[in-house]
C-alpha cells in the first residue's frame, strides 16, 4: 500500500536536524520501499505491507532512534492526502494560505473543531474525515487563534500541511 509518513516538528527552528537523504535511508532500513522525500518538512511517501498505525509505529521508533528525538509522526495513505487535497472546501487565494491539519486522535480532533474560532477575515477552519481545513491569512499562521491552538500539545499527533505542499507529495507518489 502506498502511504505517507507526515514527521512533526523536524527541521524547524534549528531543532529535530533531519537531512532528507539520511531520512529516506532510515525508512528503507526500516523496511519500506520505493521511497521518497518531499521537501525539507518531514514527508516521506513509500510503499509498505503494513497499515499506517503499524507503519507509523516502526519509523517513530527508527526515526527517532536514528536522529536522536521523540519522533511524532503520522502515516496515512496516498489516498487519503488525495481526498485532502481534492476536498480542501475554501477558494484557493495568493493573499491566503491553504492547510490541512491531520489529527490522529478522534478525541482531539472533536476539540479543535469546537475550539475553532468563528470565520473571520483572518482564518476560517472547516472540520472533515480525519482532518481540519484551515485557511488563513498569509503571516498570521503562527500568531492566529487557531494557528496557537494547534501547536499546543495535544492527545495524538497533530501536524499541518500546506495544500501545495501535499499537492507535491501527490506528484511524488
Amino acid at each position: 500500500m502506498r502511504q505517507v509518513a507526515l514527521l512533526r516538528g523536524i527541521n524547524v527552528g534549528g531543532r529535530n536536524k533531519v537531512p532528507m537523504a539520511e531520512l529516506r535511508a532510515v525508512v528503507e532500513k526500516a523496511g519500506m520501499t520505493n521511497v521518497r522525500t518531499v521537501l525539507a518538512s518531514g514527508n516521506v511517501v513509500f510503499d509498505a505491507e503494513t497499515d499506517p498505525a503499524e507503519s507509523a509505529g516502526v519509523l517513530e521508533r527508527a526515526v527517532g532512534e536514528a536522529f536522536g528525538y521523540d519522533a511524532a509522526i503520522h502515516v496515512v495513505p496516498l489516498e487519503t492526502v488525495r481526498a485532502a487535497v481534492e476536498g480542501y472546501p475554501f477558494p484557493r487565494s495568493p493573499e491566503r494560505h491553504a492547510y490541512a491539519v491531520f489529527v490522529t486522535d478522534p478525541a482531539t480532533l472533536r476539540t479543535l473543531a469546537a475550539a475553532a474560532p468563528e470565520d473571520s477575515d483572518l482564518e476560517r477552519v472547516r472540520p472533515a474525515d480525519g482532518l481540519l481545513y484551515w485557511e488563513v491569512e498569509k503571516g498570521s499562521t503562527l500568531s492566529s487563534p487557531f494557528g496557537t491552538l494547534t501547536g499546543r500539545k495535544h492527545a495524538g499527533i497533530v501536524t499541518t500541511r500546506n495544500l501545495q505542499t501535499l499537492e507535491k507529495v501527490l506528484a511524488a507518489g
